[in-house]
């Protein structure tokens, strides 16, 4: 970079991989902000119920561990195998790391980034162009009161993640006919069904659509609930064509992944159980009445057209990444993931293949075509849903190289 002085660093969210780039900064003593709409975490609070796949020690960096150590010799740090909760992820490992003294004044908590430009150029002005790089990024910020102000910055590094904007029900990803009109009624996220929402779904019929791990994982958190609440029941919708709606990785060194893989297939398969599954499902209406229901789903299997109806209605569909924040600076998007384009073509090499064999991709594939304004994290892979923390912290390692210019960076060597 030309600046004679350190650039100054805008971090956009303080999720596990905004607040990991946060601490490399404090670390490299470059002069950074981090802006979070939320609390710190907002997106793992939401899911904390949900117990990750991966083991604490991909979850985790030698930097973080080591910023909670200096605060706190006697912490307890989880095991290296220890699969956690997104609750006791946050508790264990991001709010230390929060509170240490590297961040704790850096965090704007509450402070929403509506739009990111760049001063004195609109977007459509000298594409390619070096003079772009050379004037600050303007952000236009909105706290939780409703007032709004400008930032400037030199680099902008978006960690804004995906989970806070899902996706749609209807056949070819669009709006269903009602359902923007019942999309207050509509659960997308991740339902605390074991927990604070169990009474909600206790001896209910509930309409769960999607055919992930999102949906399986809301599958077998009703099945589970049916054992103490017999009159439970589940419609499980997915576009899907197999009868078991959840591939298996061969030899799945992710055990817990597997083990929700076999149980949701096991219910989406026995005829004596509580689930109701549904292969090769399109979307075309949903009615909705009300919070509780009751909800009718319009569609079709193999092009007969259909209709179910619940109490309730969960859409675990997944989520797009917010292109609004920097729909005025120039980048050039994946039209497939919405990720960054470099990257999405250098991941495509691996379509198919499972998400623990993906290498880093290199720190040109995290550049875009507006200098300095970087995607990283959940964010970076858009709908591609391959993504891993521990890809996230080599991204951070490698986006450093680029504003340094130091190709020795690396501080998680030999700690």
């Amino acid at each position: 970079m030309a600046r004679t002085e350190p650039p100054r660093i805008a971090v956009l969210g303080a999720g596990p991989i905004g607040l990991e780039a946060a601490l490399y900064a404090a670390t490299l003593r470059l002069p950074f902000t981090v802006y979070e709409a939320g609390r710190a975490g907002e997106y793992l609070r939401q899911w904390g119920h949900v117990r990750l796949f991966s083991p604490f020690a991909m979850n985790s960096t030698p930097l973080g561990r080591k910023c909670i150590r200096a605060a706190d010799s006697t912490a307890e740090l989880p095991g290296d195998a220890d699969l956690l909760t997104g609750r006791e992820h946050l508790a264990a490992y991001l709010e230390p790391i929060v509170a240490s003294q590297e961040l704790r004044e850096r965090i704007q908590l509450q402070t929403q980034v509506l739009q990111v430009g760049r001063s004195g150029f609109l977007k459509e002005e000298y594409p390619g162009d070096e003079r772009r790089g050379k004037q600050p990024f303007r952000l236009l910020l909105r706290t939780a009161d409703g007032k709004e102000r400008f930032e400037e910055a030199d680099v902008v590094l978006d960690c804004t993640g995906t989970y806070g904007r899902h996706r749609f029900l209807g056949d070819g990803g669009i709006l269903a006919i009602g359902e923007a009109a019942g999309r207050r009624f509509i659960a997308y996220g991740l339902e605390d069904i074991p927990g604070d929402r169990q009474a909600h779904y206790a001896d209910k019929t509930t309409i769960v659509i999607g055919g992930g791990y999102s949906a399986a994982t809301t599958v077998s958190n009703l099945a589970t609930l049916a054992e103490k609440h017999p009159s439970t029941w589940v419609i499980w919708l997915a576009r899907s064509p197999g009868m078991q709606p959840i591939k298996r990785v061969v030899n799945d060194s992710l055990r817990e992944r597997d083990r929700l893989a076999v149980r949701a297939n096991s219910l989406a398969t026995r005829p004596d159980g509580c689930v109701e599954f549904h292969p090769q499902v399109l979307i075309d209406a949903v009615e909705c009445s009300g919070q509780d229901g009751p909800f009718v789903v319009h569609g079709r299997r193999d092009g007969k057209p259909m209709k179910w109806e619940g109490d309730r209605l969960i859409a675990n569909v997944g989520y797009s990444p917010n292109e609004q924040i920097y729909r005025e600076l120039q980048v050039h998007e994946c039209y497939a993931t919405m990720g960054p384009m470099a990257l999405a073509a250098a991941l495509m090499k691996h379509a198919g293949g499972d998400c623990l064999t993906v290498p880093a991709q290199g720190a040109a594939t995290l550049r875009c075509p507006e200098p300095n304004y970087f995607i990283l994290g959940s964010k970076s892979y858009g709908r591609n849903s391959a993504f891993l923390l521990r890809a996230g912290f080599m991204q951070i390692r490698e986006v450093f190289t680029l504003i340094t210019g130091r190709s020795d960076l690396d501080l998680y060597a030999g700690r």
